[in-house]
């Protein structure tokens, strides 16, 4: 799509408060103190169908390499935007049973950031991008990816990669028109692993703004990421979009995260 397509969406989202809300993915990271790392995670996982009924949980996961480890990162997909936000963060403050779990969790953290971000477009137009509405998690959207998920996945990773785009008002729409642009070369680019596929790709809303998260999912775990990489490195219009990408971007992470046992998304 281009630039200006993406911004007329974003105004008419905006514009009149008759207007649907624009949905918002919550991506909270929360540094946990190393040596109680385990004792966390023992508590979160016993309190796990308790954050499932309280909020619109879409996966939870762990680095375990590209950055800052002992990070509990966990996305959360508002269809119903801030008011749903609203509505669910007040409801936990209410429940008894959240707030004992709090008092447990709490003292292993050192710190908590909360950035919402927005799907791209793109999500919506292509059958190989899952996307994080609910719909998609439950299967029933995308035939394709149904066929790509094995419950016997066991080595399954989350590749997280974060763009920090310079400063400007068209700079994230031109991003998007470009990635865009090569993505269908890389989604079917020849030796691609059967397991790998794009989870959504995220643009901040609130928070550390021009910033632009891409979650992959590798069912067979780095050895279908690196098979994978090596295809996109023969899909000519992805690396001609990356080339175009290059001047926007202020810094690029990868980070590869480890599902845990309870994440919707694994």
């Amino acid at each position: 799509s281009s630039c200006f397509g993406w911004i007329v969406q974003r105004t008419r989202c905006l514009s009149t408060s008759g207007a649907q809300p624009q949905p918002l993915v919550e991506l909270r990271e929360y540094q946990i103190h190393p040596e109680h790392s385990v004792a966390y995670l023992e508590a979160t996982s016993d309190a796990a169908d308790l954050r499932k009924s309280l909020t619109p949980l879409r996966f939870f996961s762990l680095p375990e390499t590209g950055g800052q480890l002992h990070t509990a990162t966990h996305a959360y997909y508002y269809e119903g935007g801030h008011a749903e936000r609203n509505e669910k963060r007040k409801a936990m403050t209410s429940s008894a049973e959240w707030n004992e779990y709090l008092k447990v969790c709490r003292p292993h953290m050192q710190s908590q950031k909360s950035t919402l971000f927005v799907e791209a477009p793109l999500v919506k137009e292509y059958d190989e991008v899952t996307g994080l509405r609910d719909d998609h998690m439950n299967n029933n959207h995308n035939h394709n990816y149904n066929n790509n998920i094995n419950k016997e996945d066991k080595d399954c990773i989350l590749e997280i990669r974060r763009y920090n785009l310079i400063l400007g008002y068209d700079t994230v729409p031109q991003f998007l028109s470009l990635y865009g642009s090569g993505l269908p070369s890389k989604l079917s680019a020849v030796g691609t692993d059967p397991t790998t596929s794009l989870v959504t790709l995220l643009y901040a809303e609130v928070g550390r703004l021009n910033e632009v998260v891409e979650i992959w999912r590798h069912g067979n775990g780095t050895a279908a990421m690196e098979q994978s990489r090596v295809a996109a490195r023969g899909a000519t219009e992805w690396r001609e979009a990356i080339a175009k990408i290059a001047p926007l971007a202020i810094e690029f992470t990868s980070t590869i995260h480890k599902p845990t046992g309870f994440s919707p998304l694994r």
